[in-house]
């Protein structure tokens, strides 16, 4: 019976005609469009204009493409490699915990929704408002379990009151005070849903030793009530702290109880009260993870949440096929968990972890859908991408499609050298 190759060199319209189909479809879909985008990529963008290498001098010249990438960089050093850590990590652990598979299904269920399905959810998460964003709503609890909140943020004295604004954001009363004589230090500008519960403000007992006085709302609704004037209805701003200063030192302080009502020691006779800062600052709201100096960071981590799970399952695939005699060897002499996973388990699981790597670095070199939906349009441009500005100048309304082909071309030749080697190291496994 003729081998395989004597009868292709015998009839070579035979192997001709089955490939011919696979070859037109090869050149249509591939090599005319690359054979296209690198012809188009040398003219300007009305198409007519011949501008030979222009193109590319413009990609490393202009703002909006330098910002691409360098983007692209960032995310070809740092998403492939964190994914592929917490692959491996979460691969390990699979091997030892009871519930692996519940594990293995939690971490690879994001790989099932789409990309841009997974950039509205992380625009929602990333939202600014605590109420709304997730990330958000965690930070702002561990802010304020450990730094606590401002009493009264939005408070604030009358501009012809007698307490004055400091620079630090505190209210300073600039007459000493006498013992015996209870001190109205009025505030406004508190909204009505801020002040729910409060209890209704009273006049500080005079009399004795001790500084007294009282902090409130000075405002009653349909504007019936007395500047300056503790009136029926008005509430006390209970939590504001109380400083008597003298000499740029606190001698004494004090916090304002239910009633607005608070009580300083003598020591605080003929000093100025100062009402502390603290209590007036803006409530932390968290962090701006959609503002320009995070917005790459925080879709690295949205493409991270959907990509681990690729990760662990091939590093995990790859780690059942490691032989359990090499690991046993290295407990029986005398090896700890730690040193058998640096020196053993990751040495044998490097050809998977190349193919990991790699398989993530040509993913994240086109990373489109997550910078074109997570980002707000104030961060759009810090964000950008070479894939994204590949699009925007080629097909939005007043791009240049001349150097959209050229970052196509260049996307191109960044990915060749990966699949080259990628090609080279399957070689030499096979003729292992």
């Amino acid at each position: 019976m003729a081998s395989g190759k004597a009868v292709i060199r015998a009839r070579p319209w035979v192997a001709a005609s089955f490939l011919l189909p696979a070859l037109l479809l090869l050149g249509a879909l591939v090599v005319y469009p690359i054979g296209y985008t690198v012809w188009r990529s040398l003219f300007d963008a009305s198409g007519d204009g011949f501008v030979g290498l222009s193109n590319f001098a413009d990609i490393f010249t202009e703002d909006d493409t330098r910002t691409a990438l360098r983007n692209n960089v960032i995310w070809i050093v740092v998403a492939p490699t964190i994914c592929t850590v917490l692959g491996l990590i979460f691969a390990v652990m699979t091997e030892r915990i009871r519930w692996a598979t519940a594990f293995k299904l939690i971490v690879f269920m994001p790989m099932a929704i789409s990309m841009l399905a997974a950039g509205i959810i992380f625009r929602l998460v990333y939202e600014q408002d605590p109420d709304r964003g997730v990330a958000n709503a965690v930070a702002t609890t561990v802010h304020d379990t450990f730094s606590g909140s401002s009493t009264w943020p939005d408070a604030e004295p009358r501009p012809d009151g007698a307490l004055q604004a400091q620079e630090d954001g505190s209210y300073l009363l600039a007459e000493p005070v006498t013992a015996g004589e209870p001190v109205l230090l009025p505030l406004v500008g508190i909204p009505q849903p801020e002040l729910e519960g409060a209890d209704p403000a009273e006049v500080a007992a005079g009399g004795g030793q001790e500084v007294t006085g009282t902090v409130w709302r000075d405002f009653t609704p349909g504007g019936e009530g007395t500047e300056n004037t503790v009136d029926p209805g008005e509430e006390g701003l209970a939590g504001i702290t109380v400083e008597a200063v003298r000499d740029g030192d606190v001698v004494a302080s004090a916090t304002t109880g239910d009633d607005g009502t608070f009580t300083l020691p003598a020591e605080a006779d003929g000093a100025q009260l100062r009402l502390a800062a603290d209590s007036f600052t803006a409530p932390y709201n968290g962090v701006e993870w959609l503002g320009p100096s995070l917005i790459t960071p925080a879709i690295i981590a949205s493409y991270v949440w959907m990509w681990a799970g690729f990760a662990m399952v091939l590093i995990a695939a790859g780690l059942a096929a490691v032989p359990r005699e090499t690991l046993e060897a290295a407990r029986v002499d005398g090896a700890n968990e730690w040193q058998i996973f640096r020196r053993v388990t990751v040495p044998l699981l490097a050809p998977v972890l190349a193919v990991v790597m790699v398989t993530l670095m040509i993913n994240v070199m086109k990373i489109f859908d997550l910078v074109l939906v997570i980002p707000p349009q104030s961060s759009q441009a810090d964000a950008n991408v070479l894939a994204l500005e590949l699009y925007q100048e080629s097909f939005i309304s007043g791009g240049n499609p001349g150097l959209g082909s050229a970052i196509a071309v260049l996307l191109l030749l960044l990915a060749v050298p990966v699949m080259l080697n990628n090609i080279r190291r399957l070689r030499r496994e096979n003729q292992r």
